[in-house]
This record gives structure tokens, sequence and C-alpha cells, in this order.
């Protein structure tokens, strides 16, 4: 079967008589966009956010300095300008260091060589590590509402990610179906909480949503529009695609369906123009970062580094020099996680166990996540429409992109910095929009809603607390039956949380760390830490080397039974009040970033309240058991 029988005959029946209007869609979308928009416009920002978090003091940063400055520097006044918004410096932000670059002629091929070693001689600026792209275009809004302009050019973003869709879907489905399914494709996704983020995540998914629209729409719909009908499109879509590439190199792989395609229909030579194009915007990109900072690589390679309030900023103190804070490429999970990963003994080892924590893993799996696109990829799998070329080169290209992610970043898929869902795919996920066949019914849809909701309903309630607090969409609800990403362990949600629960030191010989992943326990008091009688507590026990097992204590004050495990077989331990029960306790984790990580869950059946029980004691805590443990090292070898 070909593209053309799909395209005419049987597989072409007309549509059923639409009972939406298309006036009528456009009316309800322009009134919830005027609703959006006010609401952007009038939120307070700084606030409402809780700060600064993620990449924002970057992102935000050049930002400000382009639309009050007319430059990308960073100099004393753009940390007073920060300060002045946030009412603290620029956490988190990413510098680096100014190159001259020089062009220089001899005789040695090529003859022509480019030099940019030596540093720029003004010592009063930096530069902003980061891709400049997505701050240039804000700038604008940015200097016509202040921060809020973040918001309001991200809700212009959204409305015509869902006017493109809704296109799209309906140029060869009902109007009903199409818009249901549109509307579910971003609603119910974790997409809508990165609008509140001052960062470049929602602007490199709609780059990728719109580039796939203009290469794509012609092959369902006859386009009004000459730009959408013809090459037009597909040069476009490539110049998009080349935004995309260079602001998240790892989107690279998202151009391939646009070349192959036609190379597939004998196009040979449109398909390397296509792919020259893509190549030269990106060029151009690159080099004008060049031209900016000295260095095409605009996170500099090892001349990249991260400063915070712990030891100041720069051109804030005389602590707050450059010479002051570490180099990223010397300290840089990403960087040794990436050359790690290069091992083909490691890419055997972490791949599958990724690949799983990828599709259903508690914090940043596809399937809770991103539900939607799980609906539109079984039912293109499942129709008559899997045969169609452009539709099975989208689909190799989500795989691939995905597992470029994997293979490239194993430690840290996700984005790093602990972000709700997975923000590195959000420049992926767009591609399985385009797979969803024609809708005749809203079933799709409806499903799509059900059950994306159960994992995104409550981050969408409150998008401002679960950018700023992610970890706390995770500690009830349908997540908490999802396992743990083990091999990111240092990039959780919760590490943000720290150092309350997070990496608090335990034990002896060997020492371990342990991250409490929700409020169902408390950190180690002399004793041991409790264990709520209320709900299972999941403990991340992280080591150096590998475990064999642990040698628990478990004490409890009423009579309770305990039920633990670690990644191995569940134990079922009956405590009496007052008689320690003592055990070894079977592990089983995975070895992950320089370390191995183990999931303890422990739940008690009864619990009691000191407060109740002992009218001096202010401790309010459900208490159930408390649990005291050594661990003890795996044999050599083993």
């Amino acid at each position: 079967m070909n593209e053309a029988s799909i395209a005419t005959g049987r597989w072409n029946r007309p549509k059923p008589a639409a009972t939406w209007s298309p006036s009528g869609v456009a009316l309800i979308g322009g009134i919830l966009l005027v609703v959006a928009l006010a609401a952007a416009v009038s939120v307070d920002v700084v606030r409402s956010n809780g700060g600064v978090k993620g990449d924002e003091a970057t992102y935000v940063g050049m930002a400000l300095s382009l639309a009050y400055d007319g430059d990308l520097a960073y100099q004393r006044r753009d940390l007073e300008r920060f300060w002045g918004i946030y009412h603290q410096g620029p956490s988190g932000v990413f510098l680096k260091r100014g190159m001259r670059i020089r062009l220089r002629m001899d005789g040695a091929p090529p003859f022509v060589h480019l030099d940019n070693s030596e540093p720029d001689r003004r010592p009063d600026r930096l530069y902003f590590g980061k891709a400049m792209i997505y701050s240039v275009v804000v700038a604008p809004f940015v200097r016509l509402l202040g921060v809020n302009g973040f918001l309001v050019f991200h809700v212009l973003l959204l409305a015509g990610v869902l006017a493109c869709g809704y296109l799209f879907a309906a140029a060869r489905s009902q109007p009903g179906p199409a818009l249901a399914f549109t509307l579910a494709f971003v609603g119910a996704s974790v997409v809508p909480v990165y609008a509140v983020f001052l960062t470049s995540d929602l602007f490199n998914f709609a780059l990728v949503f719109f580039a796939y629209f203009c290469w794509a729409y012609k092959e369902v719909a006859t386009p009004r529009l000459r730009l959408l009908s013809g090459p037009a499109s597909d040069y476009l879509a490539a110049v998009l695609l080349a935004i995309a590439t260079y602001s998240k190199v790892s989107n690279a792989p998202l151009m391939l369906p646009l070349v192959l395609l036609q190379w597939w229909r004998g196009e040979l030579r449109r398909g390397l123009v296509i792919g020259a194009v893509s190549v030269v915007a990106a060029g151009l990109l690159f080099t004008a970062n060049a031209a900016i900072t000295g260095e095409f690589n605009y996170q500099g390679g090892t001349d990249r580094r991260q400063f915070n309030s712990d030891r100041g900023y720069p051109f804030d103190s005389p602590e707050g020099t450059w010479e002051n804070r570490p180099s990223l490429g010397d300290v840089g999970t990403n960087d040794a996680g990436a050359q790690d990963s290069l091992k083909p003994s490691e890419i055997v080892r972490l791949l599958p166990i990724n690949i799983k924590y990828f599709l259903v893993g508690r914090h940043f799996g596809f399937v809770p996540y991103f539900f939607p696109g799980v609906v539109a990829i079984l039912a293109w799998l499942f129709s008559r429409y899997r045969f169609e070329r452009w539709r099975a080169l989208t689909f190799v290209a989500l795989v691939l992109g995905t597992l470029v992610l994997l293979i490239w970043l194993p430690y840290t898929w996700s984005g790093g910095g602990g972000p709700p869902g997975n923000r590195y795919f959000m420049n992926v996920y767009p591609l399985a929009f385009f797979l969803m066949p024609p809708l005749t019914s809203a079933v799709p849809a409806l499903l799509a809603w059900t059950v994306g909701a159960l994992f995104t309903a409550k981050m969408l309630v409150n998008p401002f607390g679960s950018a700023s607090r992610p970890w706390e969409t995770v500690e009830r609800g349908w997540a908490r039956r999802l396992p743990v990403e083990l091999t990111m362990a240092l990039d959780l949600p919760l590490r943000l949380a720290q150092p309350i629960r997070g990496r608090i030191l335990y034990g002896h010989d060997p020492f371990v760390q342990l991250y409490f992943l929700d409020q169902n326990a408390w950190p180690p008091e002399p004793e041991g830490m409790w264990v709520s009688g209320s709900g299972r507590a999941d403990v991340i026990v992280r080591s150096v080397d590998a475990l064999d097992h642990l040698s628990v204590t478990a004490n409890a004050r009423v009579r309770t039974t305990l039920i633990v495990s670690a990644g191995s077989a569940e134990k079922t331990i009956p405590i009496e009040p007052g008689t320690p029960a003592t055990f070894d306790l079977p592990v089983f984790g995975v070895r992950g970033f320089r370390s191995h990580a183990y999931l303890l869950s422990a739940r008690s059946t009864e619990g009691f309240v000191p407060r109740l029980h002992d009218p001096g004691s202010k401790d309010d805590r459900n208490l159930g058991v408390q649990i005291s443990f050594q661990a003890v090292n795996a044999p050599a070898g083993k």
C-alpha cells in the first residue's frame, strides 16, 4: 500500500457534516486568549514564581540586558537591575569570559585560520553562557511589559501551537474531535507548566511544533497560503528546526524527516537543499554567537562557570570573582556523564534501564506526563495511516531524538535541575501530535484527558507552585505507583528541597546519603529515623560502593507491622512495643553517576501521636516505626 492509495479511494471517505462552526471555534479561542493575556499581564511574576529557579537567571538576565542596554553582555548594571527586580542576585546564572577573534592567513592548509585564544581585554564585562535566541525574541515583550513580557510571550506561543494543531487535525477530522484532541495534547500534559518558567523550554517546544506543521500540513490538506503549499514550507520548517537546534543541539535529529522524505520520493537535489538551508541557518546563529562573545560555542567549553549566592556574583564583591568559581568543564555532571556514556559497556548497561525510566518513571516518565502523545502513537500504529511515509519518518525521528538524549546524557536526560516532567523531551514531544490519524470521534481525546489528568491535573491547578516546588507533585497520587529514576538520583526534583530532605549523611563505614522522597519519614534522629504511621515512605539510599544488604533494627511504641523493601524481596516484620526487631534486608539497586542508588520503602500499619500520649510533649507527628540500619558493602567482585 502506498501514499496514493491512502489519499484516494476508500481511505479518503467524506467526513460527516461538521457540528462545530470554524467561526465559533475561532471566537471561543479568541476569548480564551484575551483572558489568558490579561492574566499574564496582571500576575506578579516574581512573587508567584517564588524567586529564581532553574536557568531563569541566565535567560532573564540576557533578555533584560538586550531590552534595556541593547547588548548581551553581563556587567555591573545587569546585576543591579536583576537585584532590583528580584531582591536577590541572579542565583544559578551561567557566565563565560569573552574572547577576541582574529583571522590570519598563511601558506599552510586551510590557509585561513581562526584564532580566539586571547581573552577579552575589558575586565568589566562577561557573557551569558546559554543560547541567546530565546532572549532575543522575547526582549521586545520585556521592554514593553517588564518581566510579565515573558508570560505574555508564552501565552502567544501556546495560542499559536493550539491554532496550528487544530488546523492540522481538522484537515481530515471532524472539527469537534480535532479541537478536543488538540487541547488535550497540550492541556493534559506537563507542557502548560513550562509557561511559567522564564526559560527557553516552551519556546523550543513551539519552534518544533511550528516547523512540523509547516512541513506536514500540505500532506493532509490543500493550503490556502502559498507559503504552506510548496517547497517554501519545507525551507521555512528547516529554518525553524535550525533555530531549535541552535537553542538545544539535541534537536538536530528532528531535521532528518524533511530531508529523507524528499529522497524517498526521488527528489535528491531538493532534499540536499533543505538540509543545506538548515545547516546554514544554524551556522549563522552560531556565527552570531561568535561575533558577540568570541566563541561559537555559547557554553564556552570549559570556560563557563555558574554563580550562586554562596560565593557572590561577578562585579558584586571580592569573593564573586571569576577565579573563585570552578570551571564547569571540571565538575559538570553533564560532561562527565557524556564521557562515561561513550563507553560501549556503559551504553549497553544504561540504555535499557533508562528506557524503562523514560517510559514510566515517577518524575520524568513519558506515559505519566505526556500521555496524549502515547494515545497519538498507538492510534497511528493501529491505523491504516501507518503506511504514510512522512508519518513513518516522523516516528523514526521521535525515537531517534529520544535515544540521543538517553545515550548522550544518561544521568541527566530529563534536563537536570529537578524539573517537573522531562523538559528535554519537550522538544521531541510535538512530533507525536502529527502521528495522530484522522479522528472520527472524541474517544482518543477523552482517553488522553482522563489518564493524563491523573498525573498532571494538580500541576496545572497551581503551575507556579508546581514549577517552584516540583517535588510535591509526586508525593501523592498515581505517580507514587511508578518506579523512581535511580540512575538520576542527583537530578530528581528533591534536590531543590535540599538540605532538609536530601544528601543527608548517615551511618559509618560505609557512610551513605539519604534522600527523602516524601513526608512519610523524617531525617534521622540519634536513635534512627521515624517512619510515619499514615503512609509508605520512600527513601533513596546512595553509596559510593555497591551494597550487599542493610542490617536493620526497628523499634515501635505501639504494636504494629513493618513492611519494608530495598529494591529486592519485601519483608513483613511484626513489632511489639519496646521490643526491637533486628533483621538483614537484601538490596537491589542501580549504578548511576559514580555511585549506587537503592530505594528503601517502608510502611507501618499503625502509628501514634506523642503529644496525645504524653501531655508534656509537643510532638504532633504520626509516628509508626523507628528504623536504624548499617549498610554492608558487597564482597569484592560481586
